[in-house]
């Protein structure tokens, strides 16, 4: 079986806006697969591959919601649609509850950029531009620590993400800015 839609960007943002109508969701899942990319380049790895699994953690959240259903119904989606089990995995693992152990780099590089891309993009809104230009490591690690400011964000997460990963917070907070702002256009920031 040919595989290469996996590693088909088109194919893959044609299947994540099938299920994700939200502009925000949307540009989330633009800023994780920016943030994986950049570390799929860094570790010489398939970048097309890893930001497509980048792309599609979440296109299920919309239409299910709850913990019960993602992503476990995006996995039998991407399962019937031909995804090989390592494609299904990475995205299963992204969610603590799955109990999907995260073993590989783009296990772990995934987890460490889902949350922190959500937040660093919740920093940027908050600056009177509202650019990614404005956002520094310092003013990150500043928000993380006002438990009233994105509290939907896991401040846990975050670090353990880095930790699995094995970069250091601010290293990996720099990374991930830096990829946003090389993609601030797209991102909406």
């Amino acid at each position: 079986m040919n595989n290469g839609f996996m590693r088909d960007r088109e194919f893959c943002l044609a299947l994540l806006k099938e299920y994700t109508k939200s502009d925000s969701l949307v540009k989330h899942a633009y800023a994780v697969e920016t943030c994986v990319r950049s570390y799929a380049e860094k570790f010489g790895e398939d970048v097309e591959y890893w930001g497509n699994i980048a792309l599609l953690h979440d296109f299920d959240y919309e239409m299910f919601p709850t913990a019960e259903e993602h992503p476990y119904k995006g996995n039998e989606i991407l399962a019937e649609k031909g995804f090989d089990d390592d494609f299904r995995k990475a995205i299963m693992s992204h969610a603590d509850y799955t109990h999907i152990p995260r073993e590989t780099k783009l296990t772990k590089t995934l987890f460490a950029c889902d949350e922190l891309a959500g937040f660093i993009t919740a920093v940027a809104y908050v600056r009177p531009s509202k650019s990614i230009d404005e956002v520094e490591v310092k003013s990150v690690i500043k928000k993380m620590k006002d438990k009233a400011f994105a509290r939907a964000v896991n401040r846990e997460d975050i670090i353990k993400g880095a930790a699995e990963l094995g970069v250091e917070l601010n290293e990996h907070i720099g990374l991930c800015i830096n990829a946003m702002k090389k993609n601030k256009e797209l991102l909406g920031l």
